[in-house]
């Protein structure tokens, strides 16, 4: 499903007007892998919640297929991830995915069952824990469970690696991108690692400092598997920090 952005720019206001995202015009492919890279506070994050509908925009207009955000989250056609799992403590880690899969009846499309996505993440013989009892990479394996579990042609995903240690992260993001080619879902993914979205991603778009802006839409056409030995590879490194330097730098 496809995602068109026009002439996007969102304000917060909090005692001042703080200008978030300015004039962002983007449009997201079906089944595309696109990473979001760019300096904290540049308005990322505001995207993706502009997107899954959880703010307004100031102006602009966002269209997801045929829906604007309240549509396709209505109708099922978004999954949201963030950095926190967000689990229900009092709940197993069956239970946390049987209380999502309630609230997906009705949605129109065939699901994978609690058990099936249990076994695909790698959680199958943790289904009667609670989460408090799982490690930081197990919960968030439960929650690309649950995400998985949703069928959401789309999935919006908000650093949800950022806060573990680096193999698990590295193995995460392997099985992230295994998901992918298995499910064909379209991918926005907000990363602060400019090697992590080499490594993942089929197109890299970079953000300017606040006021966020669009200052570099770069395919990634590198063949898989993606080594950091491969030339093509530090030459596309090079590139996106290039971008960067320049605007931090002002130029």
């Amino acid at each position: 499903m496809q995602i068109s952005i026009q002439s996007l720019s969102h304000q917060y206001f909090t005692g001042k007007t703080t200008h978030a995202l300015e004039d962002i015009h983007l449009d997201i492919l079906q089944k595309q892998f696109v990473a979001l890279i760019g300096p904290s506070g540049c308005g990322k994050s505001t995207l993706i919640r502009l997107i899954a509908h959880l703010i307004s925009p100031s102006q602009g207009k966002i269209s997801i297929g045929k829906f604007d955000p309240k549509q396709a989250i209505e109708n099922g056609q978004v999954a949201w991830m963030a950095q926190s799992p967000a689990l229900l403590p009092w709940l197993t880690v069956a239970g946390n995915l049987r209380l999502a899969e309630r609230f997906q009846r009705g949605k129109g499309r065939q699901q994978l069952s609690v058990e099936q996505v249990l076994e695909r993440v790698g959680l199958a013989d943790a289904a009667d824990q609670h989460p408090y009892a799982l490690s930081g990479g197990m919960q968030q394996r439960l929650a690309l469970a649950r995400l998985l579990l949703q069928d959401a042609p789309i999935w919006l995903m908000d650093e949800p690696f950022a806060a573990l240690d680096e193999l698990t992260r590295e193995r995460l993001t392997d099985e992230l991108f295994s998901l992918w080619k298995d499910f064909s879902p379209t991918v926005m993914w907000i990363t602060h690692n400019i090697h992590e979205a080499i490594k993942l991603s089929d197109r890299i778009i970079v953000f300017s400092e606040k006021p966020g802006t669009i200052i570099a839409d770069v395919p990634n056409t590198i063949p898989h598997p993606r080594v950091e030995s491969n030339p093509d590879f530090q030459e596309l490194l090079s590139k996106l920090r290039h971008i960067l330097h320049q605007d931090s730098n002002g130029n």
